[in-house]
């Protein structure tokens, strides 16, 4: 896991949520939509914590962990900052396979929405969601996020230069059996696994958990920059429909692969 605390010391996560402010809009509203009015909220891969502290504005109280030291760091000031620290019932630096420092059935709902991209082993990913099952309260909701492994194929087609070593087919017909990606070009994203869409849920209720959805929380990723600045030049009210008519489309089941994150919603059972 060393690499991928490397590539978060350097990465701007917090930049990239306000670089494609499209996935947090439709991840909170779905989010909002499942969450129970009050209650214990763990954010569990939470980055710097962008979600964490919108849930603590709307009044949860919010756990915090991180496999990087240093986004666990910059979530608790930014938490100091907005003087939010009394929602926040702790910041931890935490491997997600291993929570041991939290007690079993503490949180009405549980996020997850960074481990499941980097853990490539399935022994591995079963450890993470059985601790994920472990503290979340009987009854209690997770939102799990995933990448689609069809949306990595076909953005290595249309960038191959960008994806080495996926920039030839032998490469990128073994990543699409195998699921597994290591960036070769140091500094990039790396160590990451992509499931197969239909795998999603039937892994997801082998370990306890009752589906309730699967959305697309970035459909609009297949639209570049000319793409969007056309619709924000026609201005806010068009910009809003196009966004509404994401999170309209987010639980369609035949776009789901052209999204570039996934959000599961399920029930522990």
């Amino acid at each position: 896991m060393s690499n991928i605390i490397n590539y978060y010391n350097k990465f701007d996560e917090w930049g990239r949520l306000d670089r494609e402010p499209i996935e947090f809009q439709v991840n909170w509203h779905f989010i909002k939509k499942h969450l129970p009015p009050t209650g214990n909220v763990l954010d569990n891969g939470a980055g710097p914590g962008k979600y964490s502290i919108k849930l603590a504005k709307d009044g949860y109280k919010v756990t915090l962990t991180d496999l990087t030291p240093k986004l666990v760091e910059i979530a608790q000031n930014k938490v100091q900052e907005l003087e939010l620290e009394k929602q926040f019932n702790g910041f931890f630096p935490a491997d997600a396979r291993n929570l041991h420092m939290i007690n079993d059935n503490q949180f009405d709902a549980s996020l997850m929405l960074g481990p499941m991209y980097h853990i490539k082993e399935e022994t591995d990913r079963i450890k993470a969601i059985r601790e994920l099952h472990r503290v979340t309260k009987e009854n209690g909701i997770v939102f799990v996020a995933f990448m689609p492994r069809i949306r990595h194929v076909l953005t290595s087609l249309l960038n191959p230069e960008n994806w080495k070593p996926n920039d030839n087919m032998d490469d990128i017909q073994k990543f699409s059996k195998t699921g597994c990606f290591d960036h070769q070009d140091e500094g990039r994203f790396t160590g990451a696994y992509y499931f197969n869409i239909e795998e999603i849920k039937p892994f997801m209720e082998s370990q306890g958990f009752e589906s309730i959805e699967l959305i697309g929380s970035n459909v609009g990723a297949i639209l570049n920059n000319d793409n969007w600045n056309y619709w924000r030049n026609k201005g806010e009210l068009e910009t809003n429909k196009v966004l509404n008519l994401l999170i309209d489309e987010a639980d369609n089941p035949y776009i789901l692969g052209i999204s570039s994150h996934l959000l599961y919603i399920g029930r522990k059972s």
